[in-house]
Order: structure tokens, then sequence, then C-alpha cells
């Protein structure tokens, strides 16, 4: 039987439910289009009235670790229905050719590397693999614009470069309205690229080249479904403390063979990753003195060759490969 007090605290969540600025009976994944409705390209402060300035608004003013049970419950309501959202997406798309790709947020639009990955991005999406990342900024932006970009010329995805290069960072004004503007002019709607974005990190914006969006709360969540749903490989891009942390992850998961085979780790800047942070030399003597088992390494500054392993190890492990 529910006392009185109790049926007052249940009529709170209901109502705290029923107001907070997101669904959490939410059935699909996000589309860019969903995230920034109500967003202006004409006017970049329309941001803060777009349904993800509203909602990052929210989490923000009620704290990264609410103490509002109500708050709590709401937020996990939401990421579960994300969770199941993925599931469904992968009843139509095969795990077993989803790449992931990891690499700094700060990554320029301008810079060298931004393309590299762009275009590697684009010519993994015409062999039908999917393309997924963190959905942020820098690496994660140029993976999906290079799977947005599939099936057209090296100079449309130059031209797209240019469009986007007048604002490199997302920190700069102009950012968010350069990438609409590129889909606007180059609109697609056969190729598809999952990003998974968080409100943790809320201050870094979603890209909207991405087709598919799983936006979480909990950041947790989000870092395990990005490592968990790569069964075609993971390739590493230069980036920070972030992306350290999502190679070590992913060893452990290939180490044990946690889904009964280990995916290829790919690291793209072979300078970067021997020199200026050598975690490459290290997961070798790791190997080596057998402190890491059934990890399946290599390194390259050329995008063909990082294609080629993907390529291979997914027709050798086409048929064998389970969820």
């Amino acid at each position: 039987m529910i006392t009185a007090t109790g049926f007052n605290e249940l009529k709170d969540t209901v109502r705290h439910l029923e107001e907070v600025p997101y669904d959490v009976t939410r059935k699909t994944l996000y589309t860019a289009a969903e995230l920034y409705e109500g967003y202006r390209p004409d006017d970049e402060t329309s941001y803060n009235q777009c349904f993800d300035g509203k909602v990052y608004e929210q989490y923000k003013a009620m704290g990264q670790h609410a103490a509002n049970v109500n708050e709590l419950l709401a937020r996990t309501l939401h990421d579960h229905c994300i969770h199941t959202a993925l599931a469904r997406f992968f009843k139509e798309h095969d795990h077993r050719r989803c790449v992931g790709v990891m690499g700094g947020h700060a990554l320029l639009r301008t810079d060298r590397m931004y393309r590299e990955i762009a275009r590697l991005s684009q010519l993994l999406t015409q062999q039908g693999f999917v393309m997924i990342s963190g959905g942020g900024p820098g690496a994660m932006e140029a993976t999906h614009l290079g799977a947005w970009m599939a099936g057209r010329t090296a100079a449309e995805l130059d031209d797209a470069l240019s469009m986007l290069a007048v604002a490199p960072s997302f920190r700069e004004k102009g950012w968010l309205r350069s990438a609409f503007e590129v889909i606007k002019r180059y609109g697609q709607e056969e190729y598809v690229s999952l990003g998974i974005p968080t409100w943790h990190y809320g201050h870094e914006p979603s890209t909207p080249f991405a087709t598919h969006i799983a936006k979480f709360f909990e950041n947790s969540l989000r870092e395990d479904n990005i490592l968990t749903l790569a069964f075609g490989g993971i390739i590493y891009a230069p980036g920070s403390a972030g992306t350290l942390q999502e190679i070590f992850q992913e060893a452990v998961q290939d180490h044990y063979l946690s889904y009964g085979f280990a995916s290829p780790m790919i690291f793209l800047g072979t300078e970067f990753w021997t020199d200026e942070v050598p975690v490459y030399p290290l997961l070798q003597r790791m190997m080596e003195t057998g402190k890491y088992k059934n990890l399946l390494l290599s390194i390259t500054n050329d995008i063909d060759e990082a294609f080629t392993v993907v390529q291979q190890f997914h027709n050798t492990n086409d048929s064998t490969a389970t969820l």
C-alpha cells in the first residue's frame, strides 16, 4: 500500500519526468535535425534555444552528479532508451562492418590529418562499412564528414573542406553554421554513420554530419558503446587523454577476447604514436613479454594501408564473428 507521503513522492517523480526537456521514452536514435531543432544558421546564439542547447542547460543546472533523484531517474530512463535504440540500429546494420575512429576533439578542420581521416572514412563507407565515433568535433567530425561525402569526388571533398575552413575550431563562430552549409550543398540519403556523443561534454557540439546520433548523459555508457560496437576495428588518430583511455580500454577487451575475437587496433600517425606519445612501442613490448595477448596492432601514415588492414580483417572474419 502506498502511503500519502509515498504517493506525493510518486507524483513529484512523474511531474519531473514530464517537465524535463527530453523524452524519457524515446524509441529511436537522434538525427541532427532533431538535436538542432530551433537552431538558425544565421544566428549563432540560437543554439541556446535549440533542443540540444536546452538539454545541456538543464544538465548543467541540475549538475553532472545530480542530487535530485528524479533527475537521475529521468537521465537513466533516457539513456536506457538510447541503448535500446542502438540495438535496433544494429538489427539493420552489421556490427561486424562497424569501424571506429578515435582522436582529438581539438583537431582543426584545416589540419592535414583532418582530411586524411575524412578521406579514409569516405573510402570505408563506400565499401559498406559503418563509421562510428564519439560524435563531436575534431577527428570525430572528420569521420562523419567522410562518411557523408561517400560517393563524391576528391574535388567535392576538398570543396567541403574549404567551406568548413572558415571556422577551423569548434570554439570559433561559424563552426556549426558551416557544417549545415556543407550538408545543404551536398545532401545525401544513401550513406549512414553513427555518432555517440554525450551531454557530459556538452560544450563540444555534436557533429551534424552523423546520420544517426546516440547521445547519452552518462559518459561511461557512451565510451563503452563506442569501443564495444566497433567490431570491424578501431583507427586511432592523434589525440590526448581521452584517446589514450580508449586505447587501453580496447586493449583489455581484445586481450580477454571479450566478444570471442580481437579487432584490429590501427594507429594513424607513425611519428606521433612512436615518439611524441610512444604508446605503440609500449603495446608491442607488452605483447612481447606476455602482459597483453591477442592484440592486432598496426601503425601507418598511409590511409590506403589502414583501409587494407580493415578490409582484410573483415574478409577473414566475416563468417566467424558473432555478437
